[in-house]
């Protein structure tokens, strides 16, 4: 994965990293808080040999710095530590006063530092005065001569004992800045690991490659389309609807040569917004002067009915099975050149029905007598209803829902459409998020007109049926006249 993909991962969950960091200062600034104080008392020694010229000199500091080495390891040790305890009132034991007991040494010196840590800034020092003066004895003891007198090695105190005046710990600044490093890179971290194991769709990128189809719209999202789903009314002037005209204007020229008269419009699983997507393409097309016929094939579970406010009980089923001819159950919608033909009752063997020779006809029929059929069909994943419908038309269009479907699943879909060569016009980027810079060009430049109310029946989902009529149309056997008396 290159740098630019994770700067870019980072920037879409970017509150991932925001609440890590938060969660990282508040664990910081609780154990910055719960923390107690803590002092350090600390005494330096210098240790020296007698020596005479230069040559004993040098040779004696190379002998005191390795001697030194042992008096670190001396000042923690049990004889010490027990030393301290037995002639001081410290209130400790040895083992609790070696823990707190630290050495350092410079390289290339022979002075040697230890250093006292504890929460009592009396007790750290009186510890400290304690161990610098047993060590003097115990050195004296270690290195004096069998004869009993001293040894060659003399130790001296030259700074301290001293304790610090304020507790060198906790340190708000310091762990505030630690705390703020490890929140932003396990937060980034997080933000990385989460984008790559998520596999759901997030843009029309990811879209276009797994479909390996062209992107023909974004349809951005619009907290308002749950109760008024069609781009009619108040909805028509919104950036919805004007995304749906650019996918109308890309879906016209898509292929210049072979136009798709018969478009199939599907989705790779129920809920991605095909329904809807099928029925404002069809009302823009019609804006467009073109001859429309919407036809719900989604014989399972319809709902073109319901978002247009007409009556389904009789339609494309009853069409098939030849119980009705096509003329009388096509309704007009709205003032448009927009008729629709509903799904009609529930069969027993919706696939069957629509791979029948009886559907091939009547797609022939109202490919000669409109000049564009908009079909909504089933979910591809779901049930083989949509790949049926698919074969039969010029092409297939794919409604994709931003964050919901996974990649493989869109993949999927692909494959069931190419796998019986229908033509996969392109793709569609549903409910997807548009920077807020797009957004602010297209209100720059929208026009609200107003619109003289119209008289028309009421009905339908959210009041999308106030632009249905119910008119039957002429018989539409003889290549639906009705149809071509629409104008262009």
């Amino acid at each position: 994965m290159d740098l630019y993909r994770q700067l870019r991962l980072v920037r879409q969950r970017w509150w991932i990293v925001l609440v890590t960091l938060v969660v990282a200062l508040g664990l910081t600034a609780l154990v910055t808080v719960r923390a107690q104080p803590r002092y350090v008392a600390s005494v330096t020694f210098f240790v020296t040999t007698p020596s005479q010229g230069v040559t004993d000199a040098y040779q004696g500091g190379l002998f005191l710095q390795q001697r030194v080495k042992s008096y670190a390891e001396l000042l923690t040790s049990d004889r010490l530590a027990q030393a301290a305890v037995a002639d001081n009132q410290l209130g400790l034991t040895a083992e609790e006063i070696q823990q707190r007991v630290s050495t350092s040494t410079e390289t290339g010196t022979v002075l040697l530092r230890a250093s006292v840590t504890d929460t009592d800034q009396t007790r750290a020092l009186r510890v400290t005065e304690a161990l610098s003066a047993k060590f003097v004895e115990l050195v004296q003891k270690v290195e004096a001569r069998p004869d009993g007198s001293p040894g060659p090695i003399k130790i001296e105190v030259v700074s301290g004992p001293r304790v610090t005046p304020t507790p060198v710990s906790p340190q708000p600044l310091r762990n505030t800045a630690i705390g703020t490093l490890i929140g932003l890179l396990a937060g980034v971290a997080l933000a990385i690991l989460r984008g790559m194991a998520d596999v759901r769709l997030r843009d029309a990128a990811g879209l276009q490659r797994v479909t390996g189809s062209p992107l023909l719209g974004e349809i951005p999202i619009d907290a308002s389309a749950r109760t008024a789903p069609l781009i009619v009314g108040d909805a028509a002037t919104s950036a919805r609807a004007e995304a749906v005209r650019k996918l109308r204007t890309n879906l016209r020229f898509v292929d210049v040569h072979e136009p798709a008269r018969v478009i199939a419009v599907t989705s790779a699983l129920q809920g991605e917004g095909k329904t809807t997507m099928s029925c404002n393409l069809a009302i823009a097309l019609a804006e467009a002067g073109w001859r429309v016929l919407l036809v719900d094939a989604d014989l399972r579970r319809p709902k073109v009915g319901d978002y247009l406010g007409i009556d389904s009980g009789v339609g494309l089923t009853d069409v098939l099975v030849g119980d009705v001819q096509v003329g009388d159950v096509v309704q007009r919608w709205g003032d448009k050149s927009l008729l629709v033909l509903p799904s009609g009752s529930a069969p027993p063997n919706p696939s069957e029905l629509l791979g029948s020779k009886a559907m091939s006809d009547l797609l022939t029929a109202l490919r000669e007598s409109a000049d564009i059929v908009v079909i909504d069909t089933a979910p591809l994943l779901a049930v083989t209803d949509g790949v049926v419908v698919a074969v039969q038309a010029d092409g297939a269009l794919l409604v994709t829902q931003q964050g919901r479907t996974s990649r493989a699943q869109v993949a999927a879909a692909a494959r069931a459409l190419h796998s019986v060569s229908v033509r996969l016009l392109g793709c569609v980027l549903n409910m997807a998020r548009v920077p807020k810079a797009e957004a602010y060009q297209y209100e720059a430049y929208r026009v609200v007109a107003e619109t003289p109310p119209t008289t028309t029946a009421t009905g339908g989902r959210a009041g999308a049926g106030r632009h249905a009529e119910r008119k039957p149309v002429a018989d539409l056997t003889d290549h639906t006249q009705e149809l071509t008396r629409l104008p262009r």
